[in-house]
């Protein structure tokens, strides 16, 4: 199986759902003649031209706005936000035109829209463009929301998403754009071969283990099995890990199939701890385990500031190994945290 950055795994799913169905059209800022702020797109404005792959202007709201309608009337738009905080900027077509429209309408329109977008820390771009915004699409019914953490899930996911009649909300990390992982082959045309689609709502258990269950979103599902060697090789703890892989919607039951198994569970993410992702997931599993758990659900997650834009301040400002050991050895009773 050969291996692709996750860019190039991202690419991929563009270029084969491009090829695959006409409707499908791109759009964002930089996208065509540039490839990409992260080189997501390159090469596929000389193959497939300016009428499926738009450069926009700087205007979020306008551009979303344009994909909701293309969608309304029949195309399959991906748009492609530089970094999420941008979507702020959107968040009026998004929330109240893409997610609700389907509902409004009483069922006769649908909005088959992808909406990409960066997130995370780590690259010194301060707070307007590093911030982890999960947890607010999260919250609004009508949307769907896929946070990828490998390459093989990115190319999945994507083109599931692509194919999927409700808007999604499809949010990569920075950091994961270089990561090289194994990726199925595309099959060769005429053989009849299976393509490679991820399925909504399944989440992967990454690690197995019985001592304790570590969730982690988005890059944390990466930062959790490093957690997890960690605690194996020094304290001899087998944590399992759990990577949701999408957000709505959940497969809550894998979570708590592993809870069952292993009586403790530790919830990490990148983003606030207010209202988070962290906080959704440990009410439901606090509220749907509370019998299978044998301490207090502990959450790990990015700190309740603005990312700095020093490089020391933005390290400390969103989880690492060692405060995932530490939570984990926690809730075993190793360490008062």
């Amino acid at each position: 199986m050969p291996e692709l950055r996750y860019r190039e795994a991202l690419n991929q799913a563009l270029r084969e759902e491009l090829q695959r169905d006409e409707r499908v059209v791109l759009m964002g800022e930089d996208i065509g003649v540039f490839g990409g702020a992260f080189k997501v797109t390159e090469g596929l404005l000389e193959e497939f031209g300016e009428r499926r792959v738009r450069d926009t202007p700087i205007s979020e709201n306008t551009f979303v706005g344009i994909g909701v309608g293309a969608a309304m009337t029949g195309l399959r738009p991906v748009v492609e936000l530089m970094t999420v905080n941008f979507a702020l900027l959107a968040f009026d077509q998004i929330v109240n035109h893409a997610a609700h429209i389907h509902y409004m309408f009483g069922g006769q329109a649908r909005v088959p829209l992808v909406v990409r977008m960066p997130q995370g820390a780590g690259h010194q771009l301060g707070p307007t463009h590093s911030h982890c915004l999960e947890a607010m699409f999260l919250h609004v019914p009508g949307l769907l929301v896929a946070t990828p953490s490998t390459a093989a899930d990115a190319k999945g996911l994507l083109k599931t998403a692509i194919r999927d009649e409700n808007p999604v909300i499809f949010i990569e990390h920075e950091s994961l754009y270089g990561v090289r992982g194994e990726v199925p082959d595309p099959p060769t045309p005429g053989t009849g071969g299976e393509e490679h689609l991820v399925s909504f709502g399944r989440a992967a258990v990454r690690r197995e283990g019985s001592d304790v269950t570590i969730v982690g979103v988005s890059r944390m599902a990466v930062t959790a099995q490093r957690a997890a060697e960690q605690l194996a090789a020094e304290h001899g703890v087998q944590a399992e890990v759990i990577d949701p892989r999408t957000l709505r919607p959940l497969d809550l039951d894998t979570i708590l199939q592993s809870v069952a198994k292993t009586n403790r569970c530790v919830v990490v993410e990148e983003g606030w701890p207010h209202g988070g992702v962290g906080a959704n997931l440990s009410a439901l599993i606090s509220e749907q385990a509370f019998d299978d758990l044998d301490a207090p659900v502990r959450r790990v997650s990015g700190a309740d500031v603005p990312m700095p834009y020093s490089k020391p301040l933005e390290d400390i400002a969103y989880p690492h190994e060692p405060q995932i050991v530490q939570a984990a050895l926690a809730v075993l009773g190793g360490v008062r945290a």
